[in-house]
């Protein structure tokens, strides 16, 4: 395995983004492993005034990043395995589903236990009776009618598919309420909007996994501006946004051009830690460069992963027929 920080061309080499973004992702998952107990719910995980976004979300990331970079790597490839024992190790954290019961019980109307058992769900790993009590209070009128932006809405819709709950006439609606949706001038285009964009297209596409699912003008939109923000974002230091627009590019009808891949990927190499970690965004110029704290890296990380893989995996599709994914991937594990 390569070690961190060295994803650039070597001299004589020909630049590649299946190379560079493998570096990436095997540094990303080996420093993902290593810190897995990070990633471990604490006592509190069940306690009403619990901090959700300091247990249950890190360990869904973790979850549902692993079920798709699992989809996207073939059984014999080296990552394969590292992969779904991470998703096994996070499985075991919820009691093996359990604890999504536990939690149906206490929060009933509550979300995001659905939305994390989701990730869990789309790798296979179910637990019947949540599975039963979810879908009940998702038919009720209480459920339906909660209050939450479209993009939210939009991954509570994908979460409740995982349970037999099935509302396709509301996405078109949603989906035209959304930043995305209305095709907006691109220059407005800033960090929150960048992050909601995202997330209206890994909705759609099944975090990559149902391209198609995006529908046809929001892919020739993104084709034309995402190059540009992509490049705003690089040059900002905004490292896990950047990602996050990488893995979208990955879900595009048409990959982006070899030069604009290749730049962005060194220059995410460039930006990772030593250890493989990817900071959110670009530390101050003075100073050391310290590893960030778990909290300001497992993210960014993640989704450095997550974007390779959908990278490799787009490359794959399109040109494994001809040889040369596989050269570039030979030339990645050398």
């Amino acid at each position: 395995m390569t070690p961190a920080g060295t994803g650039s061309v070597a001299e004589g080499e020909t630049p590649s983004p299946v190379r560079t973004a493998r570096r990436v992702e095997e540094d990303a998952l080996a420093w993902v492993s290593a810190h897995r107990e990070d990633f471990a719910l604490g006592a509190d995980a069940l306690a009403p005034d619990g901090a959700v976004n300091g247990s249950w979300k890190p360990l869904g990331e973790l979850a549902r990043v692993c079920a798709a970079v699992s989809r996207h790597t073939p059984d014999p490839d080296p990552l394969h395995a590292p992969v779904r024992d991470l998703l096994a190790y996070a499985w075991r954290q919820t009691g093996e589903g359990e604890l999504f019961a536990r939690l149906q019980r206490s929060e009933p109307f509550a979300t995001y236990p659905l939305e994390v058992y989701a990730a869990f769900a789309a790798a296979g790993l179910r637990h019947a009776g949540y599975e039963a009590a979810a879908a009940a209070v998702a038919r009720t009128r209480g459920w339906r009618l909660a209050e939450q932006d479209p993009t939210r809405r939009l991954g509570v819709l994908a979460a409740e598919r995982c349970v037999g709950v099935h509302r396709p006439k509301d996405v078109p609606r949603l989906v035209s309420g959304t930043w995305l949706g209305g095709l907006p001038e691109p220059w407005t285009f800033e960090r929150f909007s960048g992050y909601a964009l995202t997330h209206v297209v890994f909705h759609l596409t099944d975090w990559g996994r149902e391209p198609d699912g995006l529908p046809a003008d929001l892919g020739t939109y993104l084709a034309d501006w995402l190059p540009a923000w992509l490049d705003t974002c690089l040059e900002a230091g905004m490292w896990d946004l950047s990602c996050e627009l990488l893995a979208v590019a990955a879900s595009l009808p048409e990959p982006l051009g070899q030069a604009v891949a290749c730049d962005a990927w060194e220059r995410i190499a460039r930006a990772r830690h030593a250890s493989g970690a990817l900071p959110e965004e670009r530390p101050p110029p003075a100073g050391p460069r310290p590893e960030p704290e778990f909290a300001h890296c497992y993210h960014s990380t993640l989704m450095a992963a997550f974007a390779a893989a959908l990278t490799i995996g787009r490359l794959r599709a399109t040109d494994g027929a001809t040889g040369a994914y596989e050269d570039d991937l030979e030339g990645a594990l050398r």
